[in-house]
């Protein structure tokens, strides 16, 4: 039986990743970029994708011909991404960094979070130096696209233990809320073969109210909620939680 320790751990990432990037995460990454208006960029935009993972959407946002950037702090995600765009013809750069650490000043017009990697360190403060971090690096003007699973979607979700086979490989995933809604916890069981791999994710959930206030108070203005990538607002057939806000001029 092997643990890991979680988000900051590159063995978490490796040992998990088809499930935390099967296939379709990649097609409907590419189905995005095509049609919401959300993720429509001028031409040759300068894109931030913050925590980009193995470049889910790194890659097609170069395709498409924006200057891109993909920042994570997993070395064996950034191998696979810098592996996925040398397949696809295009070569965004990459860059290892902790979210609280990378600076580029002005750099980008949009910078994005995507899939819920928003809240994951214990401490508060930090996820809010994250937002300050995502600010700094828009030119005045640039625009922040973050996407997470909301507390208002999560609450009508979490439920009993979720199977999921891939292959021979089996994963048991069992979700809790702690702190009266402030966080949940994730424990995965992996299970391969005569292999047993455990790990745990302790994350802060955010209502709409609660992360447009994190925002604003990161400096951002101008901020918008959605239910959705198609723009549907966030009310009760939302299926996202996603925030779009802008660095003033």
């Amino acid at each position: 039986m092997a643990d890991t320790g979680g988000f900051q751990d590159d063995d978490f990432w490796s040992e998990f990743y088809e499930f935390l990037f099967p296939p379709e995460r990649f097609s409907q990454a590419e189905e995005l970029l095509a049609a919401s208006p959300l993720l429509s960029f001028p031409p040759g935009a300068r894109v931030l994708d913050l925590c980009c993972g193995p470049g889910v959407f790194t890659v097609p946002l170069a395709r498409l011909g924006h200057r891109t950037t993909g920042v994570d702090r997993s070395p064996a995600m950034l191998e696979r991404a810098r592996k996925l765009s040398a397949e696809a013809g295009v070569q965004p750069e990459y860059v290892q960094a902790d979210v609280r650490e990378y600076t580029a000043p002005g750099a980008f017009d949009t910078v994005l979070n995507m899939f819920t990697s928003f809240g994951y360190f214990e401490d508060p403060a930090d996820n809010a130096r994250a937002l300050r971090t995502m600010h700094d690096c828009l030119r005045p003007g640039g625009s922040l696209l973050l996407d997470v699973a909301g507390k208002e979607l999560l609450a009508r979700r979490v439920v009993p233990p979720k199977v999921v086979r891939r292959g021979g490989d089996l994963l048991v995933q069992t979700d809790g809320v702690l702190d009266d809604w402030a966080r949940l916890r994730s424990d995965w069981v992996l299970v391969r073969g005569e292999r047993v791999t455990r790990a745990s994710l302790v994350w802060f959930v955010y209502s709409a109210l609660e992360l447009r206030a994190m925002v604003q108070a990161a400096g951002f203005e101008r901020v918008e909620v959605f239910g959705g990538f198609d723009g549907r607002p966030y009310d009760e057939a939302a299926d996202r939680l996603i925030v779009r806000a802008y660095r003033p001029r």
